[in-house]
């Protein structure tokens, strides 16, 4: 996963296999870059997944950590969301997570956030990436310690009910919430019962194995939720990703989609704050243009990450930042990726849960697909170079779409469109393609993924 002459970090944070590409010493070099830019004796909190790889990481980070003379609050497991409202709530100078996310049970990586819960910055990570570099580290003559915090749920349950007063849940809707074995397990459905919900957990013992399904919650990872689900005559499945920075939904029919959700959540936030502008990437596709026009909504796409996505929603002043796999940003709560204030946030307002599913029934259908090619890290640049050269080619002169380059290779078409991008999380180029028919997105998706494929055997 990572670039060991060029870059430290990726889309989202340091990542890579562990062992392989992120190793124990990695690590805690790493975090003594991080404590050189750190105020001296500064104190940061700490918090894992359940991967079972997540202590020997801890062990490594905190060890560089304590070397810089920085001080250490180990919170344990906690999810991601969690760990970035309490590093503002509780004053750290930064809040480190330990986690990779949706990837797989091998991987692990480092996210970092900013004492105001923000991710740290690509100007922050480059600063970090020339310390770990140059090995311009602070060793400090005076150690810094280490303790444990207690009561983050407890705060963060205070936070979530101060974000949503008044709120009355419809008890007759009955809520599968699947934490998926991660950071969520046992927190999640805890959240929900105290906030009045009906709650029916599946796969909420924490093991960073993740046996009961992919940490990456989508269709194909979500069938047994969803046959669990109409079991339990349940309404919806809440769905969340290893560390919980992610959440998608599901119901008695099956999977709610990506882009559907993202769009339905975005017109309670708009409706509830008036503001007329919404913050994405690239990778979303034109349903959530189509679900908010008719309340004169601008969409505006930048890089693909959960911290451009926020820094976009700074900009603009947006009602709310999101991401098309299941990533929610509450301006009024934090610049962060919060899943269950996303949840609640549906279900505070929802009466009926086939609400969703009718309001898209008066929507033009757009159908949306991706695929990925594996392709290692060392050859993402040069492959995409040479896609790029493709599409500027003489011979695709007279191509009847217009290129945008904001991240990775986005072709607009007429009514349809089709991004090749080198994934900053994976050794993977994704290819991703919506249409409005199926026929059309599997053809867009089959031309870029026969491209990239292609041109990654010739490298």
């Amino acid at each position: 996963m990572i670039d060991k002459n060029q870059h430290l970090f990726g889309t989202s944070g340091i990542r890579g296999e562990v062992n392989q590409d992120l190793t124990p010493e990695l690590c805690r070099q790493a975090a003594l870059a991080l404590g050189a830019v750190l105020p001296p004796h500064a104190t940061v909190c700490v918090a894992t997944d359940t991967r079972i790889s997540r202590e020997i990481i801890k062990k490594a980070v905190t060890s560089g950590l304590l070397s810089a003379g920085i001080n250490v609050v180990d919170m344990g497991i906690l999810p991601t969301p969690a760990l970035a409202l309490l590093t503002r709530e509780w004053n750290f100078a930064t809040g480190i997570m330990i986690t990779a996310s949706h990837n797989p049970s091998e991987f692990n990586g480092i996210k970092l956030f900013n004492n105001n819960a923000m991710g740290y910055s690509q100007s922050q990570e480059a600063e970090i990436e020339k310390i770990y570099f140059t090995k311009s580290f602070r060793n400090s003559d005076r150690p810094g310690t280490i303790k444990s915090a207690q009561g983050m749920k407890e705060r963060y349950l205070q936070f979530l009910k101060e974000s949503l007063p008044g709120i009355n849940f419809k008890q007759q809707l009955k809520i599968v919430v699947d934490s998926g074995n991660g950071a969520a397990s046992g927190f999640a459905s805890s959240i929900f019962s105290q906030m009045g919900l009906n709650v029916i957990p599946i796969n909420d013992a924490p093991d960073g194995r993740f046996p009961g399904r992919n940490p990456e919650p989508n269709e194909d990872s979500l069938q047994k939720t969803i046959a669990f689900l109409r079991q339990q005559n349940a309404d919806l499945a809440i769905c969340f990703d290893g560390d919980a920075d992610r959440v998608v939904f599901c119901d008695r029919e099956g999977f709610l989609g990506f882009n559907e959700m993202i769009a339905f959540v975005s017109r309670l936030a708009i409706t509830k704050t008036g503001k007329k502008k919404v913050a994405t990437t690239v990778e979303t596709g034109k349903l959530l243009d189509l679900a908010l026009n008719d309340l004169g909504v601008e969409v505006m796409r930048g890089k693909v990450g959960d911290v451009p996505v926020a820094h976009l929603a700074q900009e603009l002043n947006a009602a709310i930042g999101v991401e098309e796999v299941g990533v929610y940003i509450f301006p009024e709560a934090g610049y962060y990726p919060d899943s269950m204030l996303a949840s609640l946030v549906l279900l505070s307002q929802v009466e009926d849960v086939k609400e969703i599913r009718e309001f898209f029934q008066s929507i033009p259908r757009l159908f949306f697909e991706k695929n990925k090619v594996s392709c290692s890290n060392e050859l993402k640049e040069t492959v995409m170079a040479q896609v790029k050269d493709f599409l500027a080619a003489p011979n695709m002169s007279e191509k009847l779409f217009e290129l945008n380059t904001t991240d990775g290779l986005r072709l607009e078409f007429d009514n349809s469109w089709m991004l090749v991008r080198a994934s900053g999380t994976e050794p993977v180029i994704r290819v991703i393609a919506e249409a409005t028919s199926k026929d059309k997105v599997a053809a867009l998706v089959k031309r870029g993924t026969d491209l990239v494929q292609g041109i990654v055997e010739k490298n």
